[in-house]
């Protein structure tokens, strides 16, 4: 005989109806996690805040939905994997959804959805950033006395006929190439681009517009940047270094950057012959590319085995040990690489008529995913 549960639990009123969980049948719904979602929602305050981000330019005395409930039901509706708006056909009529929404009446329909999203604008598009950065802030009790910004790019495939579709060769399809930026497991920019482009563009001002409003909630607060040899561009290296922030990036290897430790590999080379197994060292040299006004530190760990050498480059304007550097700072940029593997499985798909439209939805796409993650 399996175990049933046969008591109810209380999850409390809204209005006159009663919330409660048994297994004698009545208004079903397979969504439970959303009162999860309502209860979050309700302590970090985050569809309210992303109301208050976008104006509303509909008629007050003609409004059935206002524009936090709608916010709030596209993004419970998100949270539980439903990122088609003809979804919301039938969710308008689930009675925990409009619970959690905060309703008692049918929620808006996909039409209402596909209006609101195609007067999407680009200043709605970077206000719902501001959201995402008050909410990190608010989400520490004291100033934080250093924060590392991972800042990384990856494909969103695409399978259709959206603005911008651009073929990729390194990922091999037509795709989009947002730019990311986290902080830990919290996201801080999602930023929307053709994919056509090198992939640090745009990260020097996303990171200057990020930090900057970090200080003026924290100004004590020491900041470094963190990025693989893709983000090893001039701009962002000279305003790091203009604005007291640190860097730690990787460096593209090179016939200069060969010949400068070509003396060590031969060594290790050596050692490995008498040792039979892999040899490893980390050291630094300064360095200057052609493009660059002055030298910078370069930490390089090297690494000699059976399959030859394996170096790898790392410039940076932080003091310190080189060992600790590489192995305990630069090496835990691999955890961005998770959350991007985690948006990659939650965000599936890019369909819309336009490209705000697309930028508006990955803003708030972001939104969530922040939430969530805390």
């Amino acid at each position: 005989m399996p175990k049933c549960t046969d008591f109810k639990i209380d999850f409390g009123r809204f209005g006159r109806r009663l919330i409660e969980a048994d297994f004698s049948g009545g208004d079903l719904s397979s969504d439970g996690g959303l009162l999860l979602l309502l209860q979050v929602d309700a302590h970090l305050g985050l569809s309210r805040a992303a109301a208050a981000a976008i104006p509303d330019p509909r008629d007050p005395e003609r409004i059935t939905h206002s524009l936090r409930d709608l916010l709030a039901q596209r993004l419970y509706g998100l949270c539980c994997g439903y990122e088609d708006l003809n979804d919301h056909q039938t969710l308008r009529g689930d009675v925990l959804m409009q619970t959690a929404v905060g309703r008692t009446e049918a929620l808006a329909s996909a039409p209402t959805f596909s209006r609101l999203e195609n007067r999407a604008t680009r200043a709605q598009a970077w206000a719902l950033h501001e959201v995402l950065a008050a909410q990190f802030i608010a989400s520490h009790q004291q100033p934080p006395a250093e924060l590392v910004l991972d800042i990384d790019a990856s494909d969103v495939p695409l399978h259709g006929q959206q603005e911008l579709s651009q073929f990729h060769a390194y990922y091999d399809h037509h795709c989009y190439l947002p730019l990311y930026v986290f902080c830990g497991q919290a996201m801080l920019a999602c930023v929307l681009r053709a994919s056509k482009i090198d992939g640090a563009r745009h990260a020097a001002a996303v990171i200057k517009l990020l930090i900057t409003r970090l200080r003026r909630a924290w100004p004590t607060t020491r900041f470094i940047v963190r990025a693989d040899s893709g983000f090893c561009r001039r701009r962002l290296l000279q305003w790091c270094e203009r604005s007291q922030v640190g860097y730690i990036i990787g460096l593209a290897r090179n016939a200069r950057l060969h010949a400068a430790v070509e003396v060590a590999e031969a060594a290790l080379a050596d050692t490995h012959k008498t040792s039979g197994i892999k040899e490893r060292l980390i050291g630094e040299f300064s360095y200057a590319a052609q493009s660059w006004p002055h030298e910078r530190r370069v930490i390089t760990r090297l690494e000699y085995g059976e399959q030859g050498t394996n170096p790898r480059f790392v410039v940076t304007n932080l003091h310190g040990e080189p060992e600790a550097l590489y192995d305990e700072l630069y090496c835990q940029r691999g955890e961005a690489e998770n959350r991007i593997k985690e948006c990659r499985t939650r965000w599936r798909r890019s369909s819309g008529a336009s490209w705000r439209w697309a930028c508006a939805r990955t803003r708030s796409w972001a939104s969530t995913s922040s939430a969530t993650a805390r």
